[in-house]
């Protein structure tokens, strides 16, 4: 199924716009974007005409199982943060399709190259999850060994990944393995000058890898409108490489799409783009305020178009899954978030000076001078606690 895309008009923001269903998608008129899409929010199967798939009622119950487990997960990270026991956290929430979806389309010997936030990506590749939670709490560099689950290590600074991941596809073509390399990145990393040189090299070196761009159309606090006049999966025609919009809330969409991009990366036709149109529901990261910059309507609208709701609504009305079905998810989900919640206050505290560590060579007078203020900002608590 075809819909109209919801960013590809201006000037109006895209979220304040609906999604168009199977009854008014008959024809697509000229000059607007596709979206493929293969559940709509109601619940409802489509089909579409380039992406077909066909998962078992167990698969199904899988990709259902994997959102809630991952949305309980992320939930329960972002209360650990704002109880102290977190420095920093990047929530998921209202992208869960999108990372189930194209973690469950890999392959074992396929590599991800993921950002902060593919929380759920690093669930389908078998990372742990209080791996990822100490990393934010600053008591490790990640944690896991990347090769054990051909999942590297979350990638801060914004768009360098798509470098790292086009040079590891470049070695992959080269050792003539069979296996492909899935980049994630957002859209506000697009407008990075790394992710064009990755595809820059992609391109000119056929490279095996698979760009798969999260749209959730805000970035940290900017539209999507201003930081592009095309719609992001067309930047891809001007490299040399395929790119194709698809419903980011639509776990089955994203499956497919993600799936036939990388068997077709693995059969040496080269790169492509996958822009998954989604929506962040939550803050940028637990720093961040979005009431200050889109409406609480807007968010509403999205509320309808929730991933994990359309895919109940589809189990339901065909009977895959039944009231103790969904009760013993439930409890699943309250005993991964003790179990997160316990590992986490077991955690030692970082260590308040390591920050200022192994950062220059033979050290650095601006860092010298930093590490002295930072001490003693955190003596004067002490001293303030002994005068109580």
């Amino acid at each position: 199924m075809t819909v109209e895309s919801t960013a590809a008009r201006k000037p109006r923001r895209s979220g304040a716009k609906r999604s168009t269903t199977a009854r008014d998608t008959k024809k697509q008129p000229a000059g607007q974007t596709e979206l493929v899409q293969l559940l709509t929010p109601e619940g409802e199967r489509v089909e579409h005409p380039d992406y077909a798939i066909d998962p078992t009622p167990e698969e199904l119950r899988g990709l259902y199982r994997d959102m809630v487990l991952t949305r309980r997960f992320d939930a329960e990270a972002t209360t650990l943060q704002r109880q102290g026991e977190l420095g920093l956290w990047a929530s998921l929430l209202g992208q869960e399709a999108a990372q189930i979806g194209s973690g469950r389309a890999l392959n074992d010997a396929d590599y991800v190259f993921p950002t902060y936030r593919e929380h759920g990506v690093a669930w389908c590749r078998g990372v742990d999850p209080t791996n990822l939670l100490g990393m934010f709490r600053g008591v490790n560099h990640g944690g896991w060994d990347p090769n054990s689950n051909n999942f590297h290590l979350y990638t801060i600074v914004i768009g360098s990944q798509t470098l790292h991941a086009t040079g590891y596809a470049m070695g992959v073509a080269k050792d003539g393995a069979d296996a492909a390399v899935l980049a994630y990145f957002g859209d506000g990393a697009s407008s990075q000058g790394d992710v064009a040189e990755s595809f820059t090299f992609s391109a000119v070196y056929n490279a095996p890898v698979v760009f798969f761009c999260q749209n959730n159309q805000w970035a940290i606090s900017e539209p999507t409108e201003k930081q592009t006049r095309v719609p992001l999966y067309q930047r891809a025609q001007g490299f040399g490489f395929p790119g194709v919009r698809v419903d980011g809330n639509d776990v089955l969409a994203c499956l497919a799409v993600t799936k036939a991009a990388l068997e077709r990366a693995r059969t040496g036709q080269g790169p492509m783009l996958i822009e998954a149109f989604t929506y962040r529901m939550g803050a940028h990261t637990t720093s961040d305020d979005p009431t200050r910059y889109r409406s609480p309507e807007e968010r509403e609208l999205w509320e309808t178009k929730d991933p994990i709701l359309r895919l109940r609504t589809l189990l339901t009305r065909e009977g895959l899954a039944d009231d103790a079905y969904f009760a013993d998810l439930e409890r699943e989900s309250d005993a991964l978030a003790k179990r997160v919640r316990d590992a986490v206050r077991a955690m030692p505290d970082p260590e308040d000076m390591a920050m200022f560590e192994h950062i220059y060579a033979d050290g650095h007078a601006l860092v010298d001078e930093e590490r002295a203020q930072f001490a003693e900002y955190q003596a004067s608590f002490v001293t303030a606690e002994e005068g109580i």
